[in-house]
């Protein structure tokens, strides 16, 4: 069995290069794959820190970073021998036409969720992890900074906490068309609601994580679930930050949160992801789709493009 993948190779530029395929598992032919912009944007500039070269190998990654590397974690198949033979899964693998995984490693898609859509997968099961983290409730006024893709998902969890009050908050005012499409209340930051229970940021900028520690309110929770790769970031933790009691969060899913580990397996919650997903609106999150093929000339493209949101890629 052979296969082509998607490497970076030098700092924004990719190639398509023979990709491994493990000698044990069941075979895999890729339908679709996303493109989750904020990681793989930091790994295709080579700006994954030294620190954390190890923790961000992901399943069937190849190379080393900085380059070449091949990574992505979004890949949508159907499995052609085994158990699942013709059972559409969605698999944590980079951008590859075939592979072979253990079933164990394979999350089939329920009935009701289109391949198409399913490369959301993992972001859901981030924005999932995120809404675990901050403890936001029933009732709680709720602030999401950054309409990405990850925010926008936290974002449509937590509006289905009763009575919460859930607003995406971002920069970019065309972001509003996205949050009324999900049914959650918008401002840019300038109209953020003030005295929030519970503020969620997912921009990935200093800026972003500064406003978010304005809009919380006493003893209020501030979940910093952006990655910043190599950056540095300064914060305005005098005025009122320790008055207010402010707890800052850091959420990341490559770990289930300590208190869920009794009840919950990783399979488990990829499972829940997926059902999640069972949504049609959740659509509006992919912004674009492009052919395998096309990758080496658009890859910069799309990481680079503010108003993207999830790229599908086609095999």
């Amino acid at each position: 069995m052979t296969a082509l993948a998607l490497w970076c190779v030098a700092p924004d530029r990719a190639e398509i290069r023979p990709g491994h395929v493990a000698a044990d598992g069941v075979a895999i032919e890729a339908m679709f794959s996303g493109i989750s912009r904020g990681t793989e944007r930091l790994v295709a500039a080579g700006r994954v820190p030294a620190s954390e070269y190890q923790r961000m190998r992901g399943p069937g990654m190849e190379g080393a970073f900085p380059f070449p590397v091949k990574y992505g974690y979004c890949s949508v198949g159907r499995v052609t021998e085994g158990a699942l033979a013709g059972r559409n899964v969605f698999a944590l693998f980079p951008h590859q036409t075939a592979y072979r995984l253990p079933e164990a490693a394979l999350t089939p898609l329920p009935d009701a969720l289109p391949p198409e859509r399913a490369i959301l997968a993992a972001n859901m099961e981030t924005a999932l992890t995120i809404l675990w983290d901050s403890a936001a409730g029933a009732g709680d006024r709720i602030a999401v900074i950054g309409g990405g893709v990850v925010g926008a998902l936290v974002a449509s969890l937590a509006a289905r906490l009763p009575g919460a009050e859930v607003t995406l908050v971002d920069i970019n005012p065309d972001r509003a068309q996205l949050a009324k499409a999900l049914g959650i209340a918008f401002a840019q930051p300038d109209a953020a609601p003030q005295d929030c229970d519970v503020v969620i940021h997912t921009s990935a900028t200093e800026a972003g994580l500064a406003l978010a520690l304005s809009l919380a309110a006493q003893d209020a929770t501030v979940v910093e679930a952006s990655w910043h790769g190599d950056a540095p970031v300064s914060l305005p933790l005098g005025g009122a930050f320790h008055s207010r009691r402010l707890r800052l969060v850091s959420s990341q899913v490559g770990h289930l949160p300590a208190e869920r580990l009794p009840r919950w397996t990783y399979a488990r919650r990829m499972g829940k992801a997926l059902d999640l997903l069972c949504d049609p609106r959740l659509d509006v999150l992919i912004s674009g789709e492009s052919a395998f093929s096309d990758l080496p000339a658009d890859y910069a493209r799309i990481l680079s493009a503010p108003d993207t949101l999830c790229h599908r890629i086609r095999y």
